[in-house]
Formats: structure tokens, C-alpha cells, sequence
């Protein structure tokens, strides 16, 4: 009885000596390796979408949604798309639907960032276009797929609160440009900004300058030629919690004359109509939005 007794009481004390040694054993054990990969996205509403500088949705409201999958490498893969209101001047057949990849990598504190983007008008090739009572060609799109591409490339640098940012999109020899007929068979926009972020500060400024030339002039219907343009936005964004309220200034270098329609009579006169879709999508506007972002 009394060995009985002892070897109780030894197994007890050894019982209690190793739970706290389990314990530790599963407190010491490795975390599971953080995912090399970060998702995150954006949604919201906008009075109206521009897109360098020109109304893509007639001056009305859209909504907008993006979402990007980034890895630790460098490399992000993104979709990004807009509803879109038709006019004369912009038809891009209701919906915009972007996807890009690319890579980005800071180097000595410059944010080198580069790669595809292209651009999907899904319901573009079922418009057509539009006519006069006489059956002249208007505005409008021509029916075919506006789809494109192009391979962009920046380089921005935080210097204090102040971020500058350049970069250019190239627009290569591609079926739109042959579709659409345009003079040049290439595009090449060239933009800067800058942006200001004072820390502990909920309000944040942003500005843009950019310059369009190539197949993407605007070309107003009768003109003989197409109008290169600087487009520019200067705005403030207020940010509260997951939430952004934004009010921008955008517009264009277009002037009333660039963006007149012209259209040719039966005895092969010229007549400028009041036809003022062009200018309404090229005059500067201010443009609100309340997007959320996670």
C-alpha cells in the first residue's frame, strides 16, 4: 500500500511538473508565415468620370470600383471599372472595364512603378452612330470596338509632405487606330503631379497636368484635323476612416473653336451647328466623389 501511495504521488507531481511544459511548448510555437500577397480595393460614386481631362459619362454620375492583388516581390495585378453615359462626343457603350499589371520598386527613395494596361469597352462595338434629321453623320461611335492598350511607365519621390510624380503612357500601332482611321497610328500622354500630405492632417491636395498627342486628339466631327490638349486637375480630399470625399477642378487647353462640330451641306457648304457635346465634354468642371477603400 505504502509503494502504492509513493508511485501516486509521483506520477501526480510529474502530471503537474509537464502541463506547464506543454504550455510553453504551444506558446514557442513558429507563427504561420505572413502571405506574401495584399488585396485591397476601392468603391464609390463620382458626379461625373473624366478620364484626361474629357467627360466619359455625358457630365452624369457613375460609379466606380477597383480592386489590385499585390506581392512582396513588387508585382500587382489590378481591375479598375466605370459606368458610362453616351453622348455625341464619348460613347463608350455604357461600361469601362480596365486591367493592368505591372511592377513597382523604390529605389534610393524613387518609386519606379511600370507596365500593361488595357482598356475594355464591352458594350462599344453595339453603338452606332449618330445621325442629323438628314442623315449626317453627328458624333458618336462608329460601331466598332473602341478596345486598347498601352504601356505605361513613372517615377515619383516623397520629399517631406510634398510627393512629385511623373511618368508617360505609349500607346503603340494597334487595330483602334486603324479602325477609327486616325492620322497618327500611336499615342503618347505625358503627365506630372504633385500631392500634399501634412501628417495628422485629414486633408490632403492633389494636382495633375497632363498632355495628349497622337491618335487620341480630339477631333471633333467636320474639323480636317485633331486637337492635341493639356488636360489638368487640382483638387482636396478629405479622409475619415475608410472613407474619402474628394472635390476636384478638371478640365482642358481645348478652346470653343477646337471642339465646334462642322458639318457639310448638300451643296457642299460648311455649317458650325449648335451641336455642343464636344464642348461640354472638354470644359473645365468641378467633380465630386465618396469612395470607400480597404
Amino acid at each position: 500500500m505504502r509503494n502504492m501511495l509513493i508511485m501516486s504521488a509521483v506520477l501526480t507531481t510529474s502530471m503537474l511538473v509537464a502541463a506547464p511544459a506543454f504550455a510553453d511548448d504551444a506558446a514557442a510555437a513558429p507563427a504561420a508565415p505572413a502571405s506574401p500577397f495584399t488585396i485591397t480595393g476601392s468603391a464609390g460614386v463620382w458626379s461625373q468620370y473624366r478620364f484626361r481631362g474629357i467627360s466619359q459619362s455625358d457630365n452624369k454620375p457613375v460609379v466606380q470600383g477597383a480592386l489590385t492583388v499585390t506581392h512582396s516581390s513588387g508585382f500587382y495585378i489590378s481591375t479598375w471599372g466605370s459606368s458610362a453615359t453616351g453622348n455625341a462626343a464619348v460613347d463608350l457603350g455604357g461600361t469601362e472595364i480596365d486591367a493592368f499589371a505591372g511592377y513597382s520598386k523604390t529605389i534610393a527613395g524613387f518609386t519606379l512603378d511600370g507596365g500593361l494596361y488595357g482598356y475594355i469597352y464591352p458594350g462599344s462595338s453595339k453603338v452606332h452612330p449618330e445621325l442629323d434629321s438628314s442623315k449626317t453623320f453627328v458624333g458618336g461611335a462608329s460601331g466598332i470596338s473602341q478596345n486598347y492598350f498601352e504601356v505605361y511607365g513613372d517615377v515619383s519621390k516623397a520629399y517631406g509632405p510634398v510627393t512629385a510624380k511623373a511618368g508617360i503612357n505609349w500607346a503603340p500601332d494597334q487595330s483602334y487606330f486603324k479602325d477609327f482611321g486616325t492620322a497618327t497610328r500611336y499615342n503618347i500622354y505625358v503627365f506630372g503631379e504633385l500631392g500634399l500630405a501634412i501628417p495628422n492632417f485629414p486633408i490632403s491636395f492633389h494636382s495633375h497636368l497632363g498632355h495628349t498627342a497622337g491618335g487620341f486628339d480630339y477631333f471633333p466631327v467636320g474639323q480636317d484635323h485633331g486637337h492635341q490638349y493639356f488636360d489638368y486637375t487640382v483638387g482636396a480630399t478629405y479622409k475619415w476612416k475608410s472613407l474619402a470625399f474628394d472635390v476636384s477642378v478638371v478640365g482642358t487647353s481645348l478652346s470653343k473653336k477646337d471642339t465646334t462640330v462642322f458639318l457639310v451641306q448638300d451643296d457642299d457648304s460648311v455649317l458650325s451647328v449648335g451641336h455642343n457635346d464636344y464642348r461640354r465634354a472638354a470644359k473645365t468642371a468641378v467633380v465630386g466623389s465618396i469612395s470607400a477603400s480597404f
